[in-house]
């Protein structure tokens, strides 16, 4: 997960703003969402292990439809991976609260993307 994490390409400073803080994380991590036919997100965090949980999800969102990255569960994708055994209830909850942001920030731009078209 480390080596995952350091492999994530930096984020912009200027995408780090409150409204791309995940709340209800321990770590302080953002993400931001962009579309160009498939949804492409971009992500940082200040902690290694988590980096790399955030480096996972962005590799398993980005690239992908609107309506799949709503669709992702995280849960059947973590228990393939046995990644809730080596992981504390407190990442887990800040990794749903991560997968959570990342559907709201595609809620966001289906919105955007509906006024455009």
């Amino acid at each position: 997960l480390i080596e995952l994490g350091e492999q994530l390409p930096q984020m912009p400073e200027s995408e780090k703003t409150d409204s791309n803080k995940v709340k209800g994380c321990m770590s302080q991590v953002w993400t931001c969402a962009s579309f160009d036919g498939t949804v492409i997100f971009h992500g940082d965090c200040d902690t290694s292990i988590i980096k790399g949980v955030l480096a996972l999800l962005l590799e398993l969102t980005s690239g992908h439809s609107i309506a799949e990255v709503e669709a992702l569960n995280v849960d059947e994708f973590f228990e393939r991976l046995n990644l809730h055994e080596h992981l504390s209830p407190n990442r887990h909850f800040g990794i749903y609260s991560i997968v959570e942001q990342l559907k709201k920030q595609v809620r966001e731009l289906t919105l955007s993307v509906s006024h455009v078209a």
